[in-house]
């Protein structure tokens, strides 16, 4: 069975940081592009970040560039989400996806998604 399964999510000030992290099994997830998206209550999923599957690239939605550092392990097949100086619009339930298409930041592109984790950023 493939499954991501995320974890790192929680409460936190305004400020703070957390890591969120997204562990893979049941395949190697070779060649595969990794992204995080989040969905706050009552508004769409939204595409947060992405890296690629080799050189590093990454790209950033406008509103967590320069906060958030997205970063993987292809060994481990686990990708991660550095988050500082959240914010309380940060708020959301955070989901990592995997595909295989070069256009990572569309959400209908992504084959394979995580059940997600709550991330609270207090006022």
């Amino acid at each position: 069975q493939v499954q991501l399964v995320e974890s790192g999510g929680g409460l936190v000030q305004a400020g703070g940081s957390l890591r969120l992290s997204c562990a893979a099994s049941g395949r190697t997830f070779s060649g595969y592009h990794k992204g995080w998206f989040r969905q706050a209550p009552g508004k769409e999923r939204e595409f947060v970040a992405a890296i690629r599957w080799s050189g590093g690239i990454t790209y950033y939605a406008e509103s967590v560039k320069g906060r958030f550092t997205i970063s993987r392990d292809n060994a481990k097949n686990t990708v991660d989400l550095q988050m500082n100086s959240l914010k309380p619009e940060d708020t959301a339930v955070y989901y990592c996806a995997a595909t295989l298409d070069g256009r990572v930041g569309a959400l209908g592109v992504y084959d394979y998604w995580g059940q997600g984790t709550q991330v609270t950023v207090a006022s």
